[in-house]
């Protein structure tokens, strides 16, 4: 591909190596079945869940889980879900904390409606069943984790806060006959939908894959009036992650393909403390939540130092990205790959009640935190970018939402505060809801899809990982940037006839990977979770939104597009309001 810069205001953007030829669409059999609902969400977490519960009053909703319904990223949430809840805590408190985590590029009006209707959502979310922890007084137990200033954490089972999330709302929607729920089955591609040359472009549903279902490969469509997509993260693009492994960008890459924006994507959190089970560790790591911080636990170097104690205010409570770059550093300069939390001052009745997920995943590698030092090391945790939305889980394309990890409502700019993404689920998914009462949206009639259908062999997916976690990691730099590049360029060469799960999920992996590396290579700064060796510290003319998307063209190969917006500049996916843009096309 080509770069072609039209860069008429804002930093001028670099110019790329050669990238990888991508396919326009996932290659699979015709659909030999087709459905028809009003609602189609795609995901089964906090933000998928409460959507499809959220839009019962528009009608038959359809949920679609890659695997068994419970086994996406919520789940596996340890350290609890913010909201304004302390007698002394306060709106603008929270929003403060929030736009100081986010490096300057949180869209402040997404922030205030978080924190604003967060509260209310808590509220609906324990009145559907959801058992929080409580004290004595049977007031919410409130903890802190990195960058909050209050107490407002609350939390259930300890530390297994997602898992109780996931009960309640799994046994509201299951009591719910208005919702139908299809396991196993992964989604391949949204549907194009025709309209009007003059209205912007739009989907009228999704093709997916249920295992044993309809033709031999089991592939069929849904329409339907209204796609939301809340898929979850892209943690498998590296080699460790705290992700589980349905995490493979597939709602990123679906959307991508069909020309919806993608913002900010370069920013990806790397949690601090993952347990550390050695150099050969792959796929998903056990995560050791801040929390074991909040509660007093601190991070020790090799030579029993409190290391973060004089690089901020809160030492070891500073937010993800401050504390992240902190351990690379002491790993770096005494050539080691982990740190260690020190937990044993909390004793083991506080283990034992407050964190028995972390107990457990620690003395199952043999390590009893009660008496012994943990052994972290970062590894890839959140995606702070994703799907651009407006206010209300609305992308670029009609018919098409998304709310949760994958999409960018603008509430974590460069580096997300702690515990606010199961917060962010709630809010938008009711938002999403109350547009589309308002709208009210046809079903649209489906129109040839002329993008071109292509795979990319499976075998490929474990060079991909290691290039994009030594070169594409918490630490970068623009020669290990090409680097990557050029190994994905290699590797997407390695094409497949064979339709099927995983080469589905291979050509997703390396389509994420690709849209990642253009992202982080195209912003020449270091802010928040996007740290580059190569550029020191935050620069002015990059205090903005970094948007990617995949335009398509009579020859059926996209175009793919970069466009930087000032912050400040409209924020509006659907395109309406003018945009000072800077825009790049490679073909």
């Amino acid at each position: 591909m080509v770069l072609d810069d039209d860069a008429s205001s804002g930093p001028a953007l670099p110019d790329l190596p050669p990238l990888p030829e991508l396919p326009g669409r996932l290659a699979a059999e015709e659909p030999g079945w087709v459905n028809r609902f009003d609602v189609v969400v795609v995901g089964s977490g906090i933000a998928g869940l409460t959507a499809a519960l959220e839009c019962r009053g528009l009608g038959s909703v359809l949920i679609v889980t890659k695997d068994v319904i419970a086994s996406g990223s919520t789940n596996w949430a340890q350290g609890g879900i913010a909201s304004v809840q302390a007698e002394g805590d306060t709106v603008e408190q929270h929003v403060t904390d929030t736009l100081v985590a986010g490096a300057g590029l949180c869209i402040e009006q997404a922030v205030r409606v978080l924190v604003s209707e967060g509260p209310d959502e808590v509220a609906k979310l324990i009145a559907r069943g959801a058992e929080f922890d409580r004290d004595a007084a049977g007031e919410l137990e409130l903890t802190r984790e990195g960058g909050h200033h209050r107490n407002r954490i609350a939390h259930a089972g300890g530390d297994a806060t997602g898992a109780e999330i996931e009960r309640a709302l799994i046994a509201a929607v299951r009591a719910d006959p208005g919702i139908e729920i299809v396991e196993q089955a992964l989604v391949l591609d949204l549907i194009p939908a025709d309209v009007a040359p003059e209205e912007p472009p739009a989907v009228a549903g999704v093709t997916l894959h249920v295992l044993g279902a309809g033709t031999r490969e089991g592939v069929g469509a849904v329409h339907a009036r209204a796609v939301i997509l809340a898929t979850g993260g892209i943690g498998q693009i590296y080699a460790a992650t705290t992700n589980p492994p349905v995490s493979t960008g597939d709602g990123v890459a679906a959307a991508f393909r069909a020309g919806a924006r993608l913002r900010d994507i370069e920013f990806i959190q790397f949690h601090p403390t993952v347990l550390y089970l050695g150099p050969g560790a792959r796929g998903q790591l056990p995560l050791v939540s801040e929390a074991v911080r909040g509660e007093g636990g601190h991070l020790l170097n090799g030579k029993g130092e409190r290391f973060m104690v004089g690089q901020h205010e809160l030492a070891e409570l500073a937010p993800r990205d401050v504390v992240a770059k902190a351990i690379m550093r002491e790993m770096a300069a005494e050539n080691t790959d982990h740190v260690y939390v020190d937990g044993r001052m909390l004793g083991e009745e506080t283990w034992r009640v407050r964190f028995p997920t972390i107990l457990h995943s620690c003395r199952r590698a043999g390590i009893d935190p009660v008496v012994d030092l943990i052994p972290v090391s970062p590894a890839c945790h959140y995606f702070c970018g994703g799907i651009e939305t407006d206010l209300d889980g609305a992308t670029s394309l009609g018919g098409l939402y998304a709310c949760g990890e994958v999409a960018s409502s603008g509430v974590h700019g460069a580096n997300r505060l702690a515990s606010n993404s199961l917060l962010e689920g709630l809010v938008f998914a009711r938002r999403i809801a109350a547009r589309l009462e308002a709208e009210q949206p046809p079903f649209r009639p489906v129109a040839a899809d002329t993008r071109r259908p292509g795979l990319i062999d499976r075998v490929v997916v474990p060079a991909m990982q290691k290039s994009m976690s030594r070169n594409a990691g918490g630490l970068r730099d623009a020669a290990g940037l090409d680097r990557c590049a050029a190994d994905l360029t290699r590797l997407t060469a390695n094409g497949s006839t064979r339709p099927g799960v995983a080469t589905w999920e291979a050509t997703n992996l390396l389509t994420v990977a690709t849209a990642v590396v253009v992202a982080a290579r195209t912003r020449e700064e270091s802010r928040g979770a996007h740290w580059r060796d190569d550029v020191e510290g935050r620069r002015d003319e990059w205090l903005g939104h970094l948007l990617l998307e995949l335009v398509p063209t009579a020859e059926g190969e996209p175009l793919l597009r970069r466009r930087f917006v000032p912050v400040g500049g409209s924020a509006d996916p659907s395109g309406r309001q003018g945009q000072q843009s800077v825009e790049a096309a490679v073909r």
